[in-house]
């Protein structure tokens, strides 16, 4: 049965659930999910593994007519913040007692499609507020773009500024603002990159005594410049143990943005999106209930899902692979020609293998063709487990070599294979007789360094950009009309 999404009730929600769509992807994000009762559980809500991320939206135009900023500032708070503080608290306790009883509609006729399992979840608490960038800006000449300043402390309530909020530091809540939602959403656009901060600033607000910053945006930047290079992670915060508060100032993120590590980031990472566009078309055909084969794309057991969990280093690496593979596929000719490549996912125990097949006559294409390609996947995926013995799972991808063929059709294939018998190896064994997949002279094996912020190609240091300049994205704009903040 085909799904129907809603796009959000209001103008700041349908911005929301688009750019949850983007980080989630469209299977596993969800705008205006009901409760039993027909109540709205929440504005927008994204499950994916044991992750569930609540996301409220709320906007007051209070401030639009302010004549004394810290009474305006109380009643916007009340309503847009702390309201949606405990609103959030108990949708959080309604998803771990009633985690089947989500709908995807008011007349409670369509279930939430994807499974969450009470004992394992961990909920993600954002409140998204609108309303106060500008009266923010007003108050103040160095506050650069009207974020809320927020800290995480053990006394709640006893202190209160206008535009800075205090919040409880136990089962903490995130606060996004009109400014900084594109940008966390943006920068964090995978599931695992986004889940990846979310848990590190939950980890830090329980570490320290506080945590403040001027604007969610800033503590981003810190997070992205420190890595930790024994863990593989960024973090929050600093490994000197006698630390025990963390204030992060105003203008970290301006600093951040407008120097050529970021940049040359930003232009490395459009490679990527090659990977996300793969999977995006198939979820989309998955709501549509477009999809053959056994695989459940909502609940963990399908070469998508496996997909979705790449970040976001990793998907301009299996992307640059893929353009490469895809150019080097052989010009066109009247003979059957394909091309295997195997790609190491994030996860040390996973793989794919990538296959361009090209057959110059083909006569029922759907019902003869491409079953024919999937058993091929199918083997190569079997070849390439005995010869990775160590991997768990086997993603494939099948697509028509774009160079030569104006077809446009994907198959996907998953190979569990945890446990793998004597049986199951000689079977692939002996199917790959003819095929000779992983054995050919042809065959390279390549090996790429690749750094999340890459090196200038020049031996000049690095430095920041000017909002004159060229954009170093490569697109020939002025860095303040492309990549800058103007």
């Amino acid at each position: 049965m085909a799904i129907e999404k809603s796009k959000g009730q209001t103008p700041t929600e349908a911005f929301l659930a688009e750019l949850c769509d983007r980080t989630f992807l469209k299977l596993w994000c969800y705008a205006n999910p009901y409760k039993s009762d027909g109540k709205e559980l929440c504005d927008v809500l994204a499950v994916f593994e044991d992750h569930v991320f609540v996301f409220f939206d709320r906007e007051s135009r209070k401030f639009d007519d302010c004549k004394d900023v810290e009474i305006t500032w109380e009643r916007w708070k009340r309503e847009v913040i702390q309201k949606q503080i405990n609103t959030a608290k108990g949708a959080k306790r309604y998803i771990l007692q009633n985690s089947s009883e989500i709908y995807l509609d008011a007349k409670l006729t369509k279930r939430l499609p994807v499974i969450i399992s009470p004992d394992r979840a961990v909920i993600h608490k954002i409140v998204v507020a609108h309303g106060a960038e500008d009266a923010c800006k007003a108050i103040s000449d160095s506050n650069i773009y009207g974020s809320l300043a927020i800290s995480y402390g053990e006394k709640v309530g006893e202190q209160t500024f206008p535009f800075m909020l205090f919040l409880e530091k136990d089962d903490p809540t995130h606060v996004l603002d009109s400014h900084n939602l594109e940008i966390i959403l943006a920068e964090l656009d995978t599931y695992y990159d986004f889940t990846s901060y979310l848990s590190e600033k939950e980890d830090a607000i329980n570490k320290y005594i506080n945590l403040a910053y001027c604007g969610e945006e800033d503590l981003l930047a810190h997070y992205l410049i420190n890595f930790d290079n024994d863990k593989k992670a960024h973090f929050i915060g600093t490994r000197d143990e006698a630390i025990n508060a963390i204030y992060i100032g105003e203008g970290e993120w301006r600093d951040f943005v407008a120097s050529e590590q970021y940049l040359l980031k930003k232009a490395a990472d459009k490679e990527s999106y090659l990977w996300d566009r793969l999977i995006q078309y198939t979820c989309q055909n998955a709501l549509d209930d477009k999809l053959l084969g056994n695989g459940d794309a909502f609940n963990r057991q399908s070469a998508i899902y496996e997909m979705a969990k790449e970040p976001r280093l990793w998907r301009r690496t299996l992307s640059e692979i893929i353009s490469s593979a895809i150019e080097r596929f052989p010009a066109a000719d009247n003979s059957i020609m394909r091309h295997l490549s195997f790609m190491p996912s994030f996860f040390s125990d996973t793989g794919y293998v990538f296959l361009q097949l090209w057959h110059p006559s083909i006569v029922d294409y759907d019902g003869d063709y491409r079953p024919k390609r999937q058993k091929l996947l199918e083997i190569a995926c079997g070849v390439a487990k005995n010869k990775f013995p160590q991997m768990t799972k086997i993603v494939g991808i099948a697509i028509d070599p774009p160079k030569i063929s104006t077809r446009g059709s994907e198959d996907f294939i998953l190979l569990n294979c945890a446990e793998w018998s004597s049986e199951i190896r000689y079977h692939y064994e002996d199917e790959n007789a003819v095929f000779k997949f992983f054995e050919t002279n042809e065959m390279r094996r390549h090996e790429k360094h690749v750094r999340e912020f890459p090196l200038p190609e020049t031996s000049q240091p690095l430095r920041k950009v000017g909002r004159n300049e060229k954009c170093p994205c490569g697109s020939g704009n002025k860095y303040k009309k492309c990549c800058g903040i103007g």
